[in-house]
């Protein structure tokens, strides 16, 4: 196996921790309303209900860094293959609204805890000339899965006396698919050397890399443990990439990213669509974000972070513009939303979809990089769980018109934070950029 082979199969390993991520997000569009029904939820119930696993996620996004560095993200990893098989099945086995709220809470964990140790992982066992191919697979995989979610959604709609058992329990297969694969992937080389000591297996580790720059790396890595390292990520030295991942982490949730994906079979039913129509539209959300986020990986290190992130605030300003004027207008001709919103996925995928996770894990120095990614998955997951419970209440208040609007008006924002403040990252190791943001 050739070393960009073998790389790429310990990438694609734990971004499968973002197919399940993307699976657990999107599955339950399918079955929400039968949820509300089944158990009689007030809507504010349903909306809590809904948005638990974010509860769980921003839990665990927030604490996602802790075991990552006492464990090492490998360990980690895996307990969070155990966490998301756990709630697969106890979804889907519930007899109470109380039994399905607490394991969509775990599951729910499991997602925060991946979005901070599988691209962290991923970034600092990539060679800097294919990092973002590499941590953009996390996002692949996360798309990927909630395709597959509305795809099983559409097809097991009709399967069984209760179809959305067997629409939550598909899950623990790719689980235990991943619980298995992650044994067999090695550790990450900065954290064996930096956290634990262990020059040797480090090294080893560098060399299965990139054995042209093992040495080099192993050296730098070696002068900087040697140093006084400030520990806390609040000192005031790292103000700069703090500032960065929060921002970033916000403004790819006041898009509507998650609402749209929570929501679509009830936004689609909006414009006049059946039931199993928004489900397939569903689906195709799906198919335009995958293919998409393909596309944004072969130029993410092309072309780099920052031109994504411009060319994409435009496109998804244009987009949710014209959501807003036809809701507003109550203009729903044909497929005409379903179009605009495919038109928005695209330029998501195409920028902040596959952009986050690969800037996130990229900016924040080797000795806070565990906090620093769960700082920013933590603002990304408690603005999506604001999002996704509001969503409903205040479309039903205020119409969907003012829900896009405001989504369209925070990606204006977006657009002069991209061309005001963010840097380029592409091509420069991790430890050139830790340089250029915290001054060493």
């Amino acid at each position: 196996m050739s070393q960009s082979q073998r790389i790429f199969l310990w990438s694609i390993t734990a971004a499968l921790g973002g197919f399940l991520f993307g699976f657990d997000t999107a599955v339950i569009s399918g079955v929400e309303q039968t949820l509300q029904s089944l158990w009689n939820l007030s809507d504010a119930e349903h909306g809590l209900t809904i948005s638990v696993a974010l509860i769980g996620t921003v839990i665990g996004a927030m604490t996602g860094g802790i075991p990552a560095e006492r464990l090492g993200r490998k360990r980690t990893l895996f307990w969070i293959g155990v966490i998301y098989l756990g709630a697969s099945l106890g979804t889907a086995l519930a007899p109470t609204w109380g039994f399905f709220f607490f394991f969509r809470l775990l599951g729910g964990l499991g997602v925060g805890a991946s979005s901070v140790a599988a691209p962290m992982y991923i970034s600092e066992i990539s060679p800097a000339k294919s990092r973002g191919l590499l941590v953009a697979l996390f996002q692949f995989n996360v798309v990927l899965g909630i395709l597959i979610a509305y795809v099983s959604n559409y097809f097991l709609q009709n399967f069984g006396a209760e179809p959305w058992r067997w629409m939550l329990g598909v899950q623990a297969i790719p689980s235990l698919i991943f619980l298995v694969t992650v044994l067999y992937i090695p550790e990450s080389p900065r954290w064996l050397l930096l956290k634990k000591g262990k020059v040797a297996e480090a090294k080893e580790v560098l060399n299965m890399i990139d054995p042209e720059t093992a040495d080099a790396t192993l050296a730098t890595l070696q002068q900087h443990a040697d140093q006084p390292q400030t520990v806390s990520l609040f000192s005031g030295k790292y103000n700069t990439p703090i500032m960065l991942a929060v921002l970033f982490a916000f403004f790819n949730q006041v898009s509507g990213i998650n609402a749209i994906l929570y929501y679509a079979p009830r936004i689609f039913e909006m414009t006049g669509l059946g039931k199993s129509s928004a489900l397939l539209s569903s689906a195709g959300v799906g198919l335009v974000n995958l293919i998409f986020t393909m596309i944004s990986m072969n130029l993410i290190d092309r072309f780099g972070r920052r031109t994504l992130m411009l060319v994409g605030s435009v496109g998804l300003i244009v987009m949710l513009g014209l959501v807003t004027r036809a809701f507003y207008l109550e203009e729903f001709n044909g497929l005409s939303v379903p179009l605009f919103l495919f038109g928005y996925i695209a330029f998501f995928g195409f920028s902040q979809g596959a952009v986050i996770w690969v800037f996130i894990s990229e900016i924040f120095p080797n000795e806070v990089r565990s906090s620093g990614q769960a700082l920013g998955s933590f603002t990304h997951w408690i603005m999506a769980a604001i999002i996704t419970y509001t969503f409903p209440y205040l479309t039903g208040q205020f119409g969907p018109a003012a829900s896009f609007m405001f989504f369209t008006v925070m990606m204006i924002l977006q657009l002069l934070f991209v061309w005001k403040l963010m840097p380029e990252t592409k091509g420069t190791s991790l430890e050139q950029i830790e340089r250029t943001f915290v001054g060493h």
